[in-house]
């Protein structure tokens, strides 16, 4: 049956109805990036004329965002301020700087989780399945904590988890204690940043942001010292912000330090002046932050949701005082959404990129609607590097763009070529995941491991990565340039009413031509119906004189969670039982498929047993070419 998976390329691409179509895979691409007819951006959108050009990705455009609109006294009045002239003379030279407190009370937009904020009255904070007693943490960060407590324990967003557990007079002594213990271990804020996990700009701009939408927790108490200690800090962290946010250690980050300035501009008193100094930066940093479709230059749905979250915070503070904020930050907000659709699957959740996990759906749900955009997924992602492709129950997702740049690279992954599919919201085919969240109870040893290109999807050559995986989040060499070619296949009148037709997608990348002068073409091809997926990954020789001897290669599909798995007699195929009884077939048009073990990250970031079917041998240096076929049968 996968024989029939080859065929030449023709011009005028037809799918008939039949089991065993015969639909174009192996194809040369002189041209290379001009494609028969480029698929709208939108799911509802209409088709794009023929021969549109898809530019590589890694050409990630900056979107370009203009500052608010402001008078000449308040842009001298921002310059003043940057010049290091105190908010509160700029304010009102001639009288005593306002008496410290909040200026309004935020409605928090976005419901932490109950059970981590119950562990946290019991005494524990809960991150990704692990408990660390409160009294054993050491918030001043000499003794280094797993990278995601870390990162709960110095942002405070362990707050919106206290917050959804019980009503604020419960919560409120609780915080309250931990912040006291957490300023009486970091007194004074360093010269710089980097000065220990408390003062990375990350986390200390939303801990700012944080402090502020919760403050009724941690300034609800009776003890005045306290609540002056509280707001000496809000400041203090605000004067910090002010002097260090262009030392980032990242654009994300860099973000999130202009949000609490902004926030802080907004809630404290004496703070227009610092409101519209951090109103520039924050719409500088976000468009140099996001490409032109919305994705943010990590790669990593976890940094989309990071930005999101901080932008649907910030625009809770405007609305505390009942102010709107810039048009710039809606439009931002609003280009965000999209992308991050396009990476889920059909029950909401997320797909496993760059560092994800699989999160849940009512998560990214929640997230969506605090956000208030309305729209559909993005399904051409072209300068963010997703391919989405929708058929009836399926989707299909398709990493076609190199790595991040390793500037930008938090928990960079070697996925290129890598897909996921799924079906009635049940995933057939996974990458594992779960490196953003590795120090939970996902092993900090595994974390590497997890950004492999063995760890995804998709053909790896010699077991060496198609872009370097380096420690700290951070990748080397590899992928520079990725072309891609995306096309709607119709078949007769007759056919395209059964589903016949089917969506395109080739690929190629140059991750391996530097040591094994090899470039690794990948195809798929998903009927309209939804119940097939045929795929073809070809090694051609990049160098104009071929080299001799052999490689070994191995072509992984991680299957998800819950799948039953027997291998066929002739040891080409596999049966698939998903869990709500449907049953799929995978066939490879040659050599032998075996079983191996293999571990997914779940919605809460938890490593789960899975499968993984491999296609394996040894292939010519001179080239090569691999069939396979996923099918619903019945």
């Amino acid at each position: 049956m996968v024989d029939a998976l080859v065929s030449p390329r023709s011009d005028t691409a037809q799918a008939g109805d039949g089991a065993d179509m015969a639909l174009p895979l192996s194809a040369t691409c002189e041209e290379g990036l001009v494609t028969d007819s480029a698929a709208p951006h939108h799911e509802d959108g209409a088709m794009l004329a023929g021969g549109e050009l898809i530019e590589p990705g890694r050409a990630l455009a900056l979107a370009d965002f203009a500052p608010p609109a402001i008078s000449t006294g308040e842009r001298l009045l921002r310059f003043a301020y940057r010049l290091g002239i105190p908010g509160s003379t700029l304010s009102g030279p001639f009288r005593k700087p306002g008496k410290p407190r909040i200026l309004a009370t935020v409605q928090n937009p976005l419901a932490g989780s109950r059970v981590a904020g119950t562990a946290l009255r019991a005494g524990h904070f809960l991150v990704h399945g692990v408990k660390a007693p409160i009294a054993q943490v050491d918030f001043a960060g000499v003794a280094r904590m797993a990278p995601p407590l870390e990162r709960a324990v110095h942002s405070f967003a362990w707050l919106a988890d206290l917050e959804a557990s019980a009503a604020r007079e419960q919560a409120a002594p609780v915080a309250e204690r931990v912040l006291a213990t957490w300023l009486a271990a970091n007194p004074k804020a360093p010269g710089k940043p980097g000065k220990g996990p408390a003062w990375s700009l990350a986390n200390a701009g939303t801990r700012e942001l944080n402090w502020l939408v919760h403050a009724p927790l941690i300034l609800s108490g009776t003890d005045k010292a306290h609540r002056a200690r509280v707001l000496a800090a809000l400041e203090e962290t605000a004067r910090w912000l002010d002097k260090n946010v262009s030392r980032a250690e990242d654009l994300l980050a860099e973000v999130a330090g202009w949000c609490g300035i902004v926030a802080a501009g907004l809630l404290l008193p004496d703070g227009k002046a610092r409101r519209l100094f951090g109103e520039a930066g924050l719409i500088k940093a976000l468009g140099e932050l996001v490409g032109d479709d919305g994705g943010v230059l990590s790669r990593s749905p976890l940094g989309q949701i990071e930005a999101i979250a901080l932008l649907v915070k910030l625009r809770a503070c405007y609305h505390a005082l009942r102010q709107d904020p810039p048009a710039a930050l809606e439009a931002i907000l609003a280009m965000l959404v999209p992308p991050l659709l396009a990476l889920t699957h059909g029950d909401g959740s997320l797909g496993s990129w760059q560092g994800a996990w699989a999160i849940d759906g009512d998560e990214i749900a929640a997230l969506i609607e605090a956000s208030g955009v309305r729209t559909r997924p993005l399904r051409d992602v072209r300068q963010w590097g997703y391919q989405r492709v929708v058929a009836k129950q399926s989707i299909l997702q398709f990493d076609a763009a190199p790595p991040p740049l390793a500037k930008h690279a938090r928990t960079g992954c070697a996925s290129t070529l890598a897909f996921e599919f799924s079906h009635g919201g049940h995933r057939l085919v996974v990458n594992c995941g779960g490196s953003g969240c590795a120090g939970g109870l996902m092993p900090v040893r595994l974390e590497q491991g997890l950004r492999a290109t063995a760890a995804h999807s998709t053909l790896v050559l010699d077991d060496a990565n198609s872009t370097a995986v380096l420690i700290n989040g951070a990748i080397g060499t590899g992928v520079s340039e990725v072309e891609v070619d995306r096309r709607t296949l119709t078949g007769d009148k007759g056919a395209s009413q059964k589903g016949g037709g089917a969506t395109r997608l080739e690929a190629s990348h140059n991750g391996y031509e530097a040591r094994y002068g090899l470039t690794h073409r990948r195809i798929l091809i998903l009927r309209d119906d939804g119940t097939e997926l045929r795929g073809e990954d070809l090694l051609v020789p990049g160098g104009k004189k071929g080299k001799n001897g052999k490689v070994g290669f191995a072509i992984r599909f991680h299957l998800g969670a819950g799948i039953e798995v027997r291998l066929s007699d002739d040891g080409q195929g596999a049966g698939l039982a998903l869990p709500d009884g449907s049953l799929w077939q995978f066939r490879s048009g040659g050599g032998q498929i075996t079983l191996e073990e293999s571990i997914w990250a779940d919605g809460q970031g938890r490593p789960q047993p899975v499968q993984q079917l491999v296609l394996q041998g040894l292939v010519s240096r001179g080239g090569g070419n691999f069939a396979w076929l996923f099918k619903k049968m019945g």
